[in-house]
């Protein structure tokens, strides 16, 4: 009998992939990793204003050793606050600094979950591991799950091939619903759990609040990106995204209105009124690449999780750098973000967005 750790949250989808490997006939124990201290005082990391009830994971804790307790199997658990922090958290912190968009899910599955985690798994016997990821693998080839709005390959682009070697993904033929009705039938105590959203180390907290322990708001000018003026004040640019439409700080005009870029040196967040146009473009680069399949010329490409999937062309490719180009115009592709490889349902690696152009000429006014 094959011995399979199955990375337990607490929620539903974890719950049930372990149940779903049971029932296939696998030796099954859950690990619960803790990945973010709520706790932190001045001692340790000298934020002295951090909220101590961000992530509630005693909680998920004991949601799932009660999990293990009604599938009646083993739970563990291990701390990987320290990792955490090192490899997710700073780059987290840093991308903002760029004046970038960071998504930190990407980080932590590919230093944490598939490959810390992967680890203590093996250290416990383990042949395989498990998770609730929406997803399938295939000879360590990542496909898209049955339940495509569900589907979290975006989130698993940047794990390698051999960091996919001796993984299970249980729910990749379920759709969520199905998963649910699972959990009820047997008596899952999670069942009707709320699906976590998010980031897991801001929880239910306001984002500018949770950010500003970490760094100290620098306010500065707000300008129009058609005429060069300057029009507001803003609090930071790592409070702002691209595309926002609220809380831009513009409240005394009533112009429809929206971030369109930033710029760190000069501290400028950059808005444009009227319709999106600024958001657009035909073009952009990517780095730091984590490609896992042979890239054809022409594929598709999703620039954000639930973004739609585009065609685009491949300009140029060497180790270090892709240029891409894509069909018509796409919205809001943003530094810092994914973008995730497609070839029908074939998940083929990612890179992450350095400079974005439109019509042959880099957008000045994105960082």
């Amino acid at each position: 009998m094959k011995k399979v750790i199955v990375g337990m949250s607490g929620g539903v989808d974890s719950a049930v992939a372990a149940y779903l490997l049971i029932k296939e006939g696998y030796q099954v124990e859950g690990l619960f990793m803790r990945n973010w201290d709520s706790m932190l005082n001045n001692d340790t990391l000298g934020n002295p204003n951090f909220d101590k009830n961000i992530c509630p994971q005693e909680q998920d804790y004991n949601d799932a050793l009660r999990v293990c307790e009604i599938l009646n199997i083993k739970l563990h658990r291990v701390d990987f606050i320290k990792e955490y922090w090192d490899y997710v958290f700073t780059y987290f912190l840093e991308e903002l600094k760029k004046g970038r968009t960071p998504n930190p899910d990407l980080l932590c599955n590919k230093f944490i979950k598939f490959d810390l985690f992967k680890k203590e798994a093996f250290k416990l016997g383990g042949e395989f591991i498990a998770t609730g990821h929406y997803a399938k693998v295939e000879n360590n080839t990542l496909y898209k799950a049955k339940d495509l709005n569900k589907d979290q390959t975006y989130f698993l682009a940047d794990i390698t091939k051999e960091q996919l070697s001796n993984v299970i993904f249980p729910l990749g033929e379920y759709t969520k619903k199905e998963v649910r009705d699972i959990a009820r039938k047997i008596g899952l105590n999670v069942a009707n759990k709320k699906d976590s959203t998010g980031i897991c180390f801001i929880g239910e907290r306001h984002y500018q609040e949770f950010i500003h322990n970490y760094l100290k708001p620098n306010p500065g000018n707000i300008v129009d990106v058609e005429t060069k003026q300057v029009i507001g004040k803003h609090k930071g640019l790592m409070n702002y995204t691209i595309g926002q439409r609220r809380n831009v700080g513009l409240s005394g005009d009533s112009r429809r209105h929206y971030v369109c870029g930033k710029n760190v040196k000069d501290n400028i967040l950059y808005v444009a009124f009227g319709d999106s146009e600024y958001l657009y473009s035909d073009s952009c680069t990517l780095d730091n690449l984590n490609i896992t399949e042979k890239l054809p010329s022409n594929l598709m490409a999703k620039f954000r999780y639930r973004g739609e999937d585009i065609p685009v062309t491949i300009e140029k490719y060497d180790k270090d750098e892709i240029k891409i180009s894509y069909k018509g115009l796409a919205k809001a592709v943003t530094p810092g973000q994914a973008c995730v490889f497609y070839d029908n349902d074939k998940c083929l690696g990612c890179g992450f967005i350095k400079d974005v152009y439109k019509n042959g000429e880099k957008l000045w006014y994105l960082c």
